[in-house]
């Protein structure tokens, strides 16, 4: 297998679950994709999913710290990931959300939700169903560390503080929603709850492959971790 293979498997001629972790703005979702498009694999943004609940939270009028509402919330949702060729699209109550989950506001709320047990533990078994097919690359938080412990191949995804919120900034600027300072603020803070909550921390996943995309484009990146794969899974010859 060289490392341009579009049908990566490992020694044993399986298809890999690959996971891929880390703080936003350090380009997971741009090289999770591409990744994924190159390997000819399934990609799935598990930040969707936590985005669904926050939705449906807010719709609700649920608090995000209150837990009793959070589970019965979850209790009764109607949330599903429809694969539509290598990607997903999340649907809630009969819903496209797709477009609606990226938003600022949704975006903390969802940070927030995701610190929750109840939420964690609603949103684990539908994560972990979804990689039982394998030949997927699972974008998130805690894909390697909690979701996803014996992934084949586990990537930690950084950049420096003000890289990621400058591409946070570009990514939200076709909407005119936030200045770049607000953005700063709003990813600093989310870093904070991200890898200072109980549940579930934001933190490299042992034995995970961190790679620094400060000063790296998505396709030198992607370029990286098909080196990686093919060097970690060699296929039989």
């Amino acid at each position: 297998m060289s490392p341009s293979d579009n049908n990566a498997q490992g020694a044993t001629g399986e298809r890999l679950l690959i996971t891929i972790d880390g703080p936003a703005g350090a380009g997971k979702t741009t090289v999770s994709r591409l990744l994924a498009q190159r390997l000819g694999y399934t990609y799935v943004d598990t930040g969707a999913l936590y985005r669904a609940v926050a939705i449906a939270a807010r719709k609700s009028g649920v608090a995000a710290d209150d837990d009793v509402a959070l589970e019965k919330l979850c209790t009764g949702l109607n949330l599903e990931l429809r694969r539509e060729g290598s990607g997903l699209h999340l649907i809630l109550d009969n819903q496209d959300i797709t477009h609606l989950v990226r938003t600022p506001e949704i975006t903390m709320l969802a940070s927030a939700v995701s610190a929750r047990p109840v939420v964690r533990s609603y949103l684990l078994e539908l994560q972990r169903e979804l990689g039982r097919s394998r030949g997927a690359v699972f974008e998130g938080r805690d894909m390697g560390t909690v979701v996803f412990p014996d992934a084949d191949v586990k990537f930690y995804l950084d950049a420096s503080p003000k890289a990621r919120a400058y591409r946070r900034y570009l990514e939200l600027k076709s909407r005119g929603s936030q200045t770049l300072v607000e953005v700063e603020k709003d990813l600093f803070r989310r870093d904070h709850n991200d890898s200072t909550r109980k549940a579930a921390p934001l933190k490299p996943a042992p034995g995970a492959i961190k790679i620094d995309c400060t000063d790296r484009s998505a396709e030198q990146v992607v370029a990286h971790m098909l080196v990686v794969i093919n060097q970690l899974t060699p296929s039989e010859k």
